[in-house]
């Protein structure tokens, strides 16, 4: 058999509304005859190409981010040829997409989302995820790691779209661990449609992971060291050739984080009666405490993936992804017991080594069946994860070895989902789908205390227990959207949900189960002004679960005199969304505005008591205060933000996020004592980014979170500033740069708290300054095409 000759095949892609050239458009061959994409390219700067491909009849595509996609059928390539100029389109009509053409490189604006691309953020280079978020408009993270949306923490995290282990257990810790070079964007929504969980009264963070669709090999790797110590290395590698798409995300972090605490408590030790009358007249006492955090944190991650179009118009995906933590928590505890003047009595030291090992391994498949070109398609996935996680730490006081600890959690977690999309004519929209999500979490806590008498460690009956937790899920929704006209579009939408999750904890004999179903609405309306102006209105109903550490009775110590305890007794909180959004582009200048509303019936909130137990240290008696979050009558909050973009010359750009909320709560505590509180509160957020001569790129973020305060505490404004110099080398190919985090060292919470048997100033640094320095060098994924697309290329729209 003579054996097929190459052709070459050239032409231009040029953008057909502002004649501009497309660089880094996918050009796929794809032959009818053997059913695959035989071979492909891109375009160069100019948005030429210059493709060899065998002899043959093939339907050419040629594909662009954002872009309408154009098909050359049933080409007959036999000898050289030019196919010219080639025009693609914006996509502007899409059903559920008004997309901001001029600002496609960090920001789009969908019925249902906001997508924030971050490969821009100098300031995150060799840093984590959670330093990501705490970078994207909207968010904020707070000094514990905390995530928030518009200043509430009920926010839920997906990976893809999907609730994954790879936020763990404990979704803060994990957060903090995933290097940041392994996220592609990351999409805020605020108003979330029916296809998404119900969960997290706040809105939704959906956090995507680099995958690439470019021809070829292609990927980069980056290494970084840093102060305090921390080195890592990362990389992602992709491989596309006919009808196989391989990826793969690897890397190695390791990192120490110290940090830092103190308190000051006054303890009221009068007492009265119901009536007012005093019944005990003891002066005041004081303590003074201290706790340094000397942390190593290592971790393996790594997600493997292979993507098979098995026809032009099905394709099958199966990933595993891989978490290994390896953690150290060193904790010094210093408390001084001060007498009524405020005067020395005396010290104890207590050190608590913690060591944790994460382990999460989940395994993915999804098949994706397009009927036609027109978004008509069948979506289903299977994910199925084992999470662990191990702690245990011994406790010295006084150098000695006084009690020993062991929490033991496994979880489990199966999700499994199909999603139909059918375009009804050429502006209307039908969708259909189910989810079921099943977690099985088991926790086993043993605390053992040293028995003077015998110099054995006894098992503590009263704390020690078994916690069997499961929660159970299943959910279908539909909705329904349509363009009217060119200037309106709705996209309406129904989710049940129904729940059922047990508690059982065999040891103490407690056992219940809560079954409830819920209906959660959802409306997404949008008006367009102008081709750079709009209106949208979305309305949400949304319910937060109790997380599982929310319900662990299991008390956790910082110290002998203050433990955090979960309530078993929490029941959801419901939440409706009201959501008024307006944006407006004129000339340089970018402005997307939101006026919000929120009523919460039996909103979470955390109280802190004395609990009338007390613990002696060396003679000294001391109150035993415990925190614990319990649920509340109601809760509204009503706010206002803006992000203002501005770009006044190529080489500077300017992002401004502002939020000021208001909450109001009303409630009692347990005892009955009353916690209606009304604050208002905000935050704000600058990243200014230069580009020097030399072509140094210099970024600095400002931010600032203004002080707020609740029934029982006050806290204090917090300022940070992070800083970064980057440099393209290697002809672009390469990359350097230098950051630091918490340029002042500021990032600190200073609280005020007043009970009715105490009063007490803390302060908490989470993580101190740091600084680091990181190297990315890329191979056939050149800068450029980074910068011009925001994410790598990847156009894969991962949903709910």
């Amino acid at each position: 058999m003579q054996a097929q000759k190459d052709v070459t095949i050239t032409g231009k892609v040029i953008d057909k509304t502002t004649g501009q050239p497309l660089e880094y458009a996918t050009v796929a061959f794809f032959s009818k005859a053997e059913n695959r994409i035989v071979t492909g390219g891109i375009t160069n700067e100019a948005g030429n190409f210059s493709i060899p491909v065998p002899s043959g009849t093939y339907d050419i595509s040629i594909e662009f981010i954002s872009f309408k996609k154009q098909t050359i059928p049933d080409q007959k390539l036999s000898t050289d040829k030019n196919l010219g100029t080639l025009n693609l389109e914006a996509d502007t009509e899409a059903l559920d997409e008004i997309e901001i053409i001029a600002e496609k490189t960090t920001v789009e604006i969908k019925l249902d989302k906001k997508i924030y691309n971050v490969g821009k953020d100098l300031t995150v280079r060799g840093g984590t995820v959670s330093d990501v978020l705490d970078n994207v408009p909207s968010v904020s993270v707070d000094v514990e790691g905390n995530v928030a949306l518009r200043g509430n923490e009920n926010v839920r995290i997906l990976i893809n779209g999907k609730p994954s282990g790879l936020v763990g257990i404990n979704s803060t810790d994990a957060l903090r661990q995933l290097p940041a070079e392994s996220i592609e964007r990351v999409e805020v929504i605020t108003s979330p449609s029916a296809r998404y969980d119900a969960e997290g009264t706040a809105g939704i963070l959906n956090i995507i992971l680099r995958r690439s669709k470019l021809q070829g090999l292609n990927g980069a790797i980056t290494t970084n060291v840093g102060w305090p110590k921390s080195a890592g290395i990362s990389g992602n590698i992709n491989y596309r050739t006919g009808d196989l798409n391989i990826f793969n995300t690897t890397s190695y972090d390791y990192r120490e984080v110290p940090g830092n605490s103190s308190s000051y408590t006054q303890f009221f030790n009068k007492e009265f009666d119901d009536n007012g009358n005093l019944i005990v007249d003891n002066l005041d006492t004081y303590s003074d405490e201290t706790n340094d955090y000397d942390r190593v944190r290592k971790g393996l991650s790594t997600n493997f993936g292979v993507e098979w179009y098995i026809t032009d118009s099905a394709s099958l995906t199966g990933a595993v992804s891989y978490r290994n933590g390896d953690n150290e928590s060193n904790t010094t505890n210093t408390l001084i017991y001060l007498d009524e003047n405020q005067q020395f009595e005396s010290q104890s030291n207590r050190f608590d080594p913690e060591e944790e090992t994460d382990n999460v391994l989940q395994y993915s498949v999804n098949f994706t069946k397009n009927f036609d070109d027109g978004g008509h398609k069948l979506t289903m996935d299977f994910q199925y994860e084992d999470n662990s996680e191990d702690e245990f730490s011994k406790v010295l006081q006084e150098g000695i070895n006084t009690e020993k600890v062991a929490t033991l959690e496994d979880q489990s977690r199966i999700l499994l989902q199909a999603d139909y999309v059918l375009p009804i004519g050429e502006k209307s929209q039908f969708e259909l789908g189910y989810r079921g999500n099943f977690n099985d979490q088991d926790t086993d806590y043993t605390v053992e205390f040293l028995n003077e008498t015998t110099n054995e460690f006894e098992l503590s009956t009263g704390l020690s227990n078994f916690l069997n937790y499961r929660e159970y899920v299943n959910s279908a929704y539909s909705q329904f959207g349509s363009k009217v006209g060119s200037k309106f579009s709705y996209l309406l939408g129904l989710r049940l949900e129904s729940t059922r999750i047990t508690v059982d904890q065999p040891t103490s004999g407690d056992y219940s189960k809560n079954d409830y179903t819920g209906l959660f609405p959802t409306v997404n309306l949008s008006y367009e002004l102008s081709e750079n102006e709009n209106v949208t209105l979305g309305y949400s109903r949304r319910i937060q679960r109790p997380r599982s550490w929310f319900i662990n009775p299991f008390p956790s110590r910082s110290s002998v005199t203050s433990i955090f305890r979960g309530n078993p007794e929490l029941a959801p909180s419901y939440s409706g969304l009201f959501d008024l959004g307006y944006y407006k582009k004129f000339g340089k200048v970018s402005l997307n505005t939101s006026a919000y509303y929120q009523h919460t019936t039996d909103a979470f909130s955390f109280i802190s008591f004395d609990t009338g137990e007390t613990v002696d240290v060396n003679g000294q008696t001391f109150s035993v205060i415990e925190r614990t979050p319990i649920n509340l009558a109601e809760e509204d909050r009503y706010g206002f933000e803006f992000t203002l973009t501005y770009n006044p010359i190529r080489k500077w750009n300017i992002n401004a996020n502002f939020n000021i909320f208001r909450q109001s709560i009303t409630g009692t505590d347990p005892n009955g004592l009353s916690l209606d509180n009304d604050n208002t509160s905000w935050f704000a957020r600058l990243n200014n980014k230069y580009t020097l001569p030399g072509k140094i790129e210099w970024q600095t973020s400002l931010n600032y979170r203004g002080p707020s305060e609740d029934a029982q505490n006050k806290r204090e404004g917090v300022f940070s500033a992070n800083m970064a110099f980057s440099r393209d080398i290697f002809n672009e190919n390469a990359s350097i740069a230098l950051n630091v985090s918490d340029l002042l060292n500021s990032r600190k919470r200073t609280m005020d708290t007043t009970t009715p048997t105490y009063t007490g100033t803390s302060e908490f640094q989470w993580r101190e300054r740091s600084i680091n320095l990181s190297f990315t060098y890329r191979f056939n994924q050149q800068k450029k095409r980074q910068q011009r697309n925001g994410y790598g290329g990847d156009d894969m729209d991962f949903e709910g």
